[in-house]
């Protein structure tokens, strides 16, 4: 299976202006933030960096950490936008800021899968704060969101107004993903396209253990069941987890064989603004008619 990149550039409300020596600096709108970034082994272009804050990440294997400010920032977010979704930025506890600006290409490439479909449909498992959601819906797709965590939901529902579009057909869920999907199985459900964004580790709203290693196959069995031979595309994406694109490739492969279609694997990664190099940030599978 053949290895691809999908690398993020930078637009005007997001860049990643330098990296190195284990930190990445990025510009969110007209803040910019230091951030850890383990896979950043190479030096900076520059040696000085100012930024209104950075996280310190904690010294234990557990992860945490905190956010340090040098200079003042909305406690409450601020709206940024890619392309006409609009959607909030926020320091969150958990380092990152309310999105995932390398999945930008991810949304490109959803759309131009349905740019010739009929009143498409589509799913977006661990939809988060909906900017995917609403990238596809904005496209003219009607869209189910699901996610376990009903704060998430709430930011999503959030920038659906920011972004003026409340009036889209979105189904706004606070579930289990993996029995959502076994239900709409039962359902016999189907949709055009499916993305799944799923964390290593996390809990569902009635307490519903989710384990990346232990659960994906089993997920990605029942998409299958939701997928037919007029869909589109499933876009899988994995962070943070000791795990090869070319292993969930051929998961995928293998539970969307009698499908047809093309099955690609690769990277994601952001292009540096100081010296056009790729920062890799997670991998991905994806599987296209």
């Amino acid at each position: 299976m053949k290895l691809i990149s999908l690398i993020g550039e930078p637009w005007p409300d997001y860049g990643l202006v330098d990296s190195g020596h284990g930190r990445k600096l990025e510009r969110y709108g007209p803040y910019r933030f230091i951030r850890p970034e383990p896979q950043a082994m190479w030096a900076p272009a520059s040696p000085d960096w100012d930024a209104h804050g950075e996280f310190v990440p904690g010294s234990d294997e557990e992860g945490g950490g905190r956010w340090q400010f040098d200079k003042p920032v909305p406690r409450e977010g601020w709206p940024l936008a890619w392309n006409e979704v609009r959607f909030t930025a926020q320091n969150t506890p958990f380092r990152h800021l309310g999105f995932f600006p390398d999945m930008a290409p991810v949304w490109s490439w959803m759309r131009e899968q349905l740019s010739d479909a009929q009143d498409p449909e589509c799913l977006n498992l661990f939809g988060y704060t909906g900017v995917g959601t609403l990238a596809l819906a904005s496209a003219g797709a009607r869209m189910v969101h699901v996610d376990a965590s009903k704060k998430s939901v709430e930011a999503a529902r959030g920038n659906a107004v920011l972004s003026g579009m409340t009036d889209l057909p979105v189904r706004w869920l606070v579930e289990d993903a993996s029995k959502f999907v076994a239900r709409e199985v039962r359902r016999n459900r189907r949709y055009d396209g499916i993305l799944l964004d799923p964390p290593k580790w996390g809990r569902g709203p009635n307490g519903e253990v989710w384990k990346l290693e232990d659960h994906l196959p089993g997920l990605i069995a029942d998409c299958r069941q939701l997928l037919d031979e007029n869909s589109r595309f499933l876009f899988l994406t994995v962070y943070a987890v000791r795990m090869s694109a070319l292993a969930i490739g051929e998961l995928l492969r293998q539970a969307l064989a009698d499908l047809g279609g093309t099955v690609e694997c690769g990277e994601l990664g952001v292009r540096e603004e100081a010296r056009g190099l790729t920062l890799p940030t997670a991998i991905f599978a994806r599987w296209r008619r």
